[in-house]
């Protein structure tokens, strides 16, 4: 009998061995195969990451041939800075770089093609325009600067964008398709409203703020916008409108009115209307506009270049200067830490502008912000430098699409701060918000929570509503960070914090109401910031440096797979999950909790 029973044993212990061992293989195959499978798409991106750098190291200067025509064509993201790192542009399902142009690298072109004697003149064809509104105003400033030399600069499209025809209204001669039309109607900013949704998943949100335009916080807690926050945004869109139709109205021979009663009607609907009004010289097809233009620049042929072979002819004309002046790129979302071209990591940059500050030969530095705010903490960091830079050297700033906030707390201390009428600037104030998900966990997945203290607040954080005393505490805490913000702003523009308070209490200015009521000096871009800060230093000739330095793209390729960073290569750098909201939400770190940040970023198309 026992014989048997063990028998039976032996046979139910092989039994299970042999179904353990089963899984066992089966689950060592898969891994192995998993990870064969996923170094051989790493091996093949690897492969076709160093073919595009070796292709781009070895490709040849285009030879450039008399009576050329500079074409420009902005459907490209133009950026502050890009990376420079194939990888941070590739998409796994789509292996191609991502197409970006910097704006600088535009803004060079477009001089150095006003100065080259072989180029003609300038052909914008570009179906959108994709930069904000801020670096169209600097390229069509440019473009303007390029018409004094007495080259011309003529503009064909299927179609015109608001903003393309911003753009396009600089040039000599305007086309437009048959078919096509102006959009042509003002602007608009439609913001979105999360209350009843929150409501819904049993979320509660609890809010902590300083100054009543303070609107970051709305969509959390109202569904719809605030009496302060519509003001704010009607000013800041009739800013920006009227500069743009003024503009256009200047351009075109029109009177404002007219532009202005021609969106309110909404006038351009067919291209004879656009003709007949006088947006456009003439109705034509592109190979007609090519005929048109043989004529004009007086050639047989029309030979084009792009601005990206253009900007690899170079010309030597130019004596190499000791004296520098150092543009610090701040782009992107305000965190503590490390950053990148997206974000402006707090370390990253104070490293950057203190570099700046202790090479003997840069002789003035130039901040470029584009930004919209985030951590009020790293933001203090940041400006901490800013001050021992100015008390060594000029320091100026230049505002991109937007500076608010946070933004604006890093530019406070310049000895001139720069900016375009279509700037988004100010914003000065503080929140910070805190979701109780005790019944968002409990009503919804079933899940309850229960916890011991050392202390009598120890588990204060999201687990739980805040308590009255709890929520005093914080606000005390977002009140004083306001007040220091004030103080900020009052010891860099010269103010009492009465006054800056007056102009604060988080409202949003347009760059050109910004420079009337103090907080901005001079309207310009990146090229007049340059300037003065070249005027300042007391330096004729100087050559320009751009800091942070740029990873190079195979050294940090390398040092990603020798960290075995797979996830970075295959979810971050090859846009699996690329959402840029949820990547700042993962970067959130605890010391960023209080923000000084804008409520929205506008894109006009």
């Amino acid at each position: 009998m026992h014989s048997i029973v063990y028998c039976i044993k032996i046979l139910i212990f092989a039994k299970i061995n042999t179904k353990i061992m089963k899984n066992f293989f089966k689950n060592i195959l898969s891994t192995i195969l998993g990870l064969v499978f996923g170094l051989a798409i790493i091996l093949m991106l690897f492969i076709g990451a160093v073919s595009f750098l070796s292709s781009s190291f070895t490709e040849k200067t285009p030879k450039l041939k008399d009576n050329t025509i500079l074409k420009i064509d902005l459907s490209k993201e133009v950026v502050e800075r890009s990376s420079g790192n194939p990888f941070d542009d590739l998409n796994f399902m789509n292996p191609e770089p991502k197409k970006q142009i910097e704006l600088k690298q535009i803004l060079d072109n477009i001089e150095k093609a006003k100065n080259d004697s072989k180029i003609n003149g300038i052909y914008i064809n570009s179906p959108f325009i994709n930069a904000g509104l801020s670096k169209t105003e600097e390229i069509r400033n440019k473009l303007l600067e390029f018409k004094q030399s007495g080259k011309q600069i003529i503009s064909y499209n299927e179609m015109y964008s608001s903003k393309g025809y911003y753009l396009s209204s600089v040039s000599n001669k305007v086309f437009l398709n048959p078919l096509g039309t102006i959009t042509h109607q003002g602007l608009t900013a439609t913001l979105m409203f999360f209350k009843e949704m929150l409501e819904k998943l049993n979320i509660d949100i609890q809010i902590f703020k300083v100054g009543k335009f303070k609107s970051a916080v709305e969509p959390f807690i109202l569904e719809k916008m605030s009496d302060a926050n519509r003001a704010q945004l009607e000013k800041l869109l009739n800013s920006f409108s009227e500069n743009i139709f003024d503009s256009i109205a200047s351009q075109r021979k029109l009177t404002l009115e007219q532009v202005q009663s021609d969106a309110d009607q909404l006038k351009l609907t067919t291209a004879s209307i656009c003709k007949d009004l006088g947006y456009v010289d003439d109705v034509l097809y592109e190979d007609q506009v090519i005929d048109k233009m043989k004529i004009i620049f007086e050639v047989e042929k029309i030979n084009f270049i792009s601005l990206s072979n253009y900007s690899k002819i170079k010309i030597d004309d130019k004596k190499i200067s000791r004296n520098k002046i150092a543009i610090i790129y701040a782009n992107g979302d305000i965190i503590s830490g490390k950053g990148n071209t997206e974000t402006i990591g707090s370390i990253t940059t104070s490293k950057a502008i203190k570099q700046a500050r202790e090479d003997k030969n840069v002789k003035a530095i130039v901040l470029r912000i584009n930004s919209g705010g985030g951590s009020a903490l790293a933001s203090d960091v940041m400006w901490r430098e800013t001050i021992l830079a100015k008390k060594e050297k000029p320091f100026v700033v230049s505002m991109g699409d937007y500076a608010a906030s946070g933004g604006y707390y890093i530019a406070c201390a310049a000895d001139t701060i720069v900016a375009n009428p279509t700037t988004l600037t100010g914003s000065i104030g503080v929140f910070g918000m805190i979701p109780n998900l005790k019944r968002f966990y409990k009503e919804n997945f079933g899940i309850s929570m229960d916890t011991v203290n050392t202390n009598k607040y120890s588990d204060m954080g999201i687990s739980r509503k805040l308590s009255l005393f709890e929520k005093n505490k914080i606000q005390e805490g977002v009140e004083e960070i306001y007040e220091v913000f004030l103080s900020r702003v009052a010891e860099g523009r010269n103010m009492t914090t009465d006054a800056v308070d007056e102009i604060g209490q988080g409202r949003i200015w347009s760059g050109n109401d910004a420079k009337s009521i103090g907080l901005v000096d001079v309207y310009g871009g990146i090229e007049k910031a340059i300037e003065i800060a070249g005027d300042l230093a007391k330096i004729e000739e100087f050559r320009i440096i751009s800091l942070p330095k740029k990873k190079d793209p195979l050294t940090t390729l390398v040092n990603d797979f020798a960290e075995m960073k797979i996830s970075k290569i295959l979810f971050d750098g090859f846009g699996f999950l690329k959402y840029q909201q949820i990547k700042n939400l993962k970067q959130l770190k605890k010391e960023d909790r209080i923000q000084a940040r804008i409520p929205y970023l506008m894109k006009l198309e």
